[in-house]
């Protein structure tokens, strides 16, 4: 490739993207009725706390949890992590509605469906014939393979709303434009890149934070004359 090609191909493109108020009406109308709905609800509800990646959070273990400090651990030797990175990952104070749900999808995990820190943190649905038809019956223990199901059960839970399908990977370009007004000094923001996984700010910044050439404008006119 010449460098022309080069150039074009390495543009960074905007994104669409839920709004807070587009997450948490999504969120909002999933149903609960059904033990796999609030395994829905409850992953929603995780990934808008964390921005995690949807391959990381369909391998995540109960082990991985720790509700006491807010933090989960993704242990790239059991974590599908991005380049078999182990990263840290701190739950952000985005909306305590989203800490309730996936709080008591964990407790219901250990109370009620008797699972142990070796077990999925979102299990696939185990499925039986029942009087000549398959039904869910409970929930299976390992993991998803892969984040297909994740996916599909997001762009679920935004289509139930009347809005745009969005894909997990969307929350973390939301959770970067609210970071952006929510930690203002150049530690907090550092502490929010590495939270996400990222090694360098360049990455975070030039990924989830394009300016638009309307912006630019907006931005270079507002400052006053030396």
């Amino acid at each position: 490739m010449d460098a022309k090609g080069a150039r074009i191909a390495s543009i960074v493109r905007d994104t669409p993207s839920p709004s807070m108020q587009m997450a948490r009406h999504g969120c909002s109308n999933m149903p609960e009725a059904t033990e796999i709905y609030c395994r829905n609800k409850a992953l929603f509800a995780l990934l808008m706390l964390t921005g995690a990646r949807d391959g990381a959070v369909a391998s995540l273990r109960l082990k991985h949890i720790n509700i006491i400090d807010g933090c989960f651990y993704q242990d790239a030797r059991d974590v599908k992590t991005k380049n078999s990175k182990t990263i840290a990952t701190y739950v952000l104070p985005v909306d305590p509605k989203y800490l309730t749900c996936f709080t008591l999808w964990v407790a219901h995990l250990k109370d009620a469906a008797l699972f142990g820190p070796d077990d999925a943190l979102f299990p696939p649905p185990m499925h039986k014939p029942i009087d000549g038809e398959v039904k869910v019956v409970g929930l299976r223990r390992e993991t998803y393979r892969n984040a297909n199901a994740i996916r599909a059960a997001i762009k679920d839970a935004f289509t139930r709303a009347d809005l745009t399908p969005f894909t997990p990977h969307a929350f973390r370009k939301t959770l970067v434009k609210w970071t952006d007004t929510a930690y203002l000094t150049r530690e907090a923001f550092k502490a929010f890149f590495q939270n996400i996984g990222h090694s360098s700010v360049i990455t975070t910044v030039s990924a989830y934070c394009p300016v638009s050439t309307e912006r630019q404008g907006e931005l270079i006119k507002k400052v006053q004359p030396a």
